[in-house]
């Protein structure tokens, strides 16, 4: 008993027919359950869909009780059907009922059928409900049947993504695809972002899944293929990967995926079964999305994005390319797997609300961008590609580090209140923009603003910041393509000057190297890369690139004030060693007449615990030092602060790490040389009012914690603070961690944190 061989194309035929006619929405179901079993002799078909509550809903049936339609139910994993939707594998069994997970529903009347297939209707891998059909004779459909039930489970698919089956059920039922999702990753950048996902990548909607002529569609197929295969040989064969890599062992990936037999098979079955070649590709990758979404290794997971990346390249090759959603999306929510810092300025600034990255790590490149732009941004947040459309409403919470996606009204109600609050605080913030920053026993505090593009410079006034005191000249060479000619490097620091309207700017010289790799420069395999090869380091090694750059800022700097400071110094010799290029440099102006800055301050970073015993060395050497806490703190305690499971294992406000911090505010106390704190902890509240305690007069921070600092500084007396803090660092067994009683102190004083 069964179908002939032409049965699937048959189906396909009649289903397209029955797309076309104007039918309403549950009397086209009711019609394909019915062609279904016709076609193929079964004497039940029936469709469930699930719902937003976890729920396999019958939606339609040719042979059970009709009177069970939008009233029998399946939970996920219930039955056979629950079974099918949550393993996203169909079920071939000749005698259903004594399979360990049947379970029989009294009002459908289905206790008399024994054989059973059912597949999954499946959409960018997710499940969307289950097709099944029954006979009451014991019997093994056959493979083409199977695909014959799977084509049309896509078509049905289209149909509930397209909104085709909402309102069918009782009031108040909403669909799977449709319900709340909450994703928890990493908030790598702080801020809310409220508006419509922009998919980075979009997937490429396959509208036309019916095909006129197999002959046709295999040739096309075949074509798209080869284009897909040389593009790929074309990238392997380029010089810059060339080597050995990871760039060369993805391509690798790529090339044998790309030729390889069942993938092949599998897409030219699809499209005999009366697919296009587009929906061809649409349905296997779907498929094969699905099955391995289930699985838990890591290394398959893995493979599982370069299938998806081969996919979408052969459907661009089929249909050609997607346009971005940006373009019709004023508010929108970046969602990408990853992207390059160079991708992310390609999208207009005024029309992003936010960013998310199934990837991304506090330390790359796009995450420093955004950052850099002020964009919330929430990373490590699994699965959202796949589970995210163009157009979904979305949450993103860089605070809490999570994303919520097609949020209830009560989500969206409390968040438009937090942004609220948020706001009315900024404008609070802004209203202190002209305040001086001098605490109530009248201690003035320099604060900056850390910048590193040309976005970046309105916050100098917005924020009311008195200068930007740690300028990162790398993140220009970072979004390039290719190194920056020495005329594009000074052109940016003549228009940073500009922008500054006179006030004072410290420019970073290049801290490249270790985790922050430029494409056009070789990387070097390093088991530690920010203990590796990197900043001054790489600098001193290849000093034509500093050189480049101190000519560069001297020239831009013509007749004004040149602060710029060393990254990553650990030893006195390397100081040295750069004043006598800065020498070499200032010597090249002369020579060919150039106007020399009318003062070069020369400064240094202070990010490496070797420096705190040679403090009384450097000093006389220097015009100013500048804390990097950031990096101070990590080598300070030999925690990786990308890492979750150690970087708050300790505390920024610890004895040790205070005293450490205290005993560089002293040494510039000594020889008269200014300090500036510019890591993230100048830009804490509670971090800033400790600094204060132990003789720190001059920060710089990301423009948005500006305010809240100010705030704080306004309302200190630094006096009873310094002596409460000194109390603590004298203390026989001091603290591992002052945040409590800096916290304690702050409340019965009443300054805000």
């Amino acid at each position: 008993m069964g179908s002939d061989i032409s049965g699937p194309r048959v189906l396909m035929r009649s289903v397209r027919s029955l797309m076309a006619e104007s039918l309403d929405r549950q009397t086209r179901l009711d019609r394909i359950v019915e062609l279904i079993a016709r076609n193929m002799v079964a004497e039940v078909c029936s469709l469930y869909v699930l719902r937003a509550d976890s729920v396999l809903e019958l939606y339609a049936t040719q042979g059970l009780n009709p009177g069970s339609v939008h009233l029998a139910q399946l939970r996920l994993g219930e039955g056979l059907v629950g079974t099918i939707a949550a393993t996203a594998r169909p079920l071939n069994l000749p005698q259903a009922q004594h399979h360990p997970a049947f379970t029989y529903i009294p009002e459908t009347g289905e206790e008399v059928y024994n054989s059973f297939l059912g597949v999954p209707i499946l959409r960018a891998g997710r499940t969307l409900g289950v097709l099944t059909v029954q006979n009451k004779v014991e019997r093994l459909y056959r493979e083409e049947e199977s695909e014959a039930l799977e084509t049309v489970a896509m078509v049905v698919a289209e149909m509930i993504a397209a909104g085709g089956l909402e309102g069918l059920s009782r009031p108040g039922v909403t669909l799977d695809l449709s319900r709340p999702v909450t994703f928890t990753g990493l908030p790598l950048s702080d801020g809310i972002g409220l508006g419509h996902v922009v998919l980075h990548e979009p997937r490429v909607i396959v509208t036309n899944l019916f095909n006129e002529h197999v002959a046709d569609e295999i040739e096309r197929l075949n074509e798209a293929l080869a284009q897909l295969r040389t593009s790929i040989e074309d990238m392997i064969s380029r010089r810059d990967v060339s080597g050995e890599g990871e760039h060369r062992a993805v391509l690798e990936a790529y090339r044998m995926f790309a030729y390889d037999r069942g993938w092949v098979r599998r897409l030219e079955e699809a499209v005999r079964n009366g697919l296009t070649a587009e929906g061809a590709v649409e349905k296997v990758q779907s498929d094969m999305r699905a099955r391995m979404m289930h699985l838990s290794d890591a290394y398959i997971r893995e493979r599982l994005h370069d299938f998806d990346d081969l996919a979408n390249r052969l459907l661009r090759q089929l249909i050609g390319h997607a346009n971005s959603a940006i373009d019709d999306i004023d508010d929108a929510v970046l969602v990408a797997r990853n992207m390059g810092a160079a991708q992310l300025l390609d999208y207009r600034r005024n029309r992003l609300r936010a960013l998310v990255l199934e990837e991304g790590a506090a330390t790359s490149h796009v995450v420093i961008v955004a950052r850099a732009l002020g964009i919330p941004v929430v990373g490590q947040a699994a699965g959202i590609v796949s589970m995210a459309e163009n157009g979904d409403i979305a949450i993103v919470d860089g605070e809490e580090g999570c994303v919520h996606l097609r949020p209830m009204s009560e989500v969206a109600g409390n968040y438009a209140e937090k942004i609220a609050f948020r706001s009315k605080r900024k404008e609070r913030y802004a209203g202190l923009r002209d305040k001086p920053a001098v605490t109530r026993d009248g201690v003035g505090v320099d604060l900056q603003i850390n910048a590193g593009l040309l976005v970046d410079l309105p916050h100098l006034d917005e924020a009311g910041a008195q200068g930007i005191g740690l300028f990162r000249t790398e993140l220009q060479f970072m979004i390039a393509s290719t190194m920056p000619r020495a005329n594009d490097q000074q052109k940016l620091y003549e228009a940073v000057f500009e922008a500054a309207h006179g006030k004072p700017v410290t420019f970073r010289t290049l801290d490249v190297g270790g985790d922050k790799v430029l494409p056009y420069l070789t990387k070097v395999a390093e088991e530690n890369p920010a203990l590796g090869y990197r900043a001054v380091r790489l600098s001193l090694d290849r000093p034509a690139l500093i050189r480049t750059q101190l000519r560069a800022l001297m020239k831009a700097a013509a007749g004004r004030d040149l602060r710029f400071m060393v990254p990553m110094i650990a030893d006195a010799y390397e100081l040295h060693a750069v004043r006598e290029i800065v020498d070499l440099e200032l010597a090249h102006l002369s020579r060919f007449g150039y106007e020399p800055p009318r003062r070069l301050l020369f400064g240094a970073m202070l990010e490496v615990p070797s420096l705190l015993f040679q403090l009384d060395d450097i000093m006389p050497h220097l015009d100013f030092v500048s804390v990097g806490s950031n990096d101070l703190f990590q080598f300070f305690y030999a925690v990786d602060r990308g890492n979750p499971r150690v970087a708050n294992r300790f505390s920024d406000l610890s004895s040790s790490f205070l005293k450490a911090l205290k005993s560089i505010a002293d040494a510039g106390k000594r020889h008269d040389v200014p300090v500036t704190v510019c890591g993230e902890m100048a830009g804490r509240p509670i971090a800033a009012m400790a600094l204060l305690a132990i003789g720190f007069r001059s920060m710089s921070m990301a423009p948005p914690s500006l305010g809240p600092v100010k705030e704080m500084i306004l309302s200190l007396d630094v006096e009873a603070v310094r002596e409460l803090v000194e109390a603590c660092l004298s203390e026989q067994d001091p603290a591992s961690d002052l945040s409590p009683v800096l916290a304690r102190f702050a409340k019965a004083q009443g300054v805000p944190l």
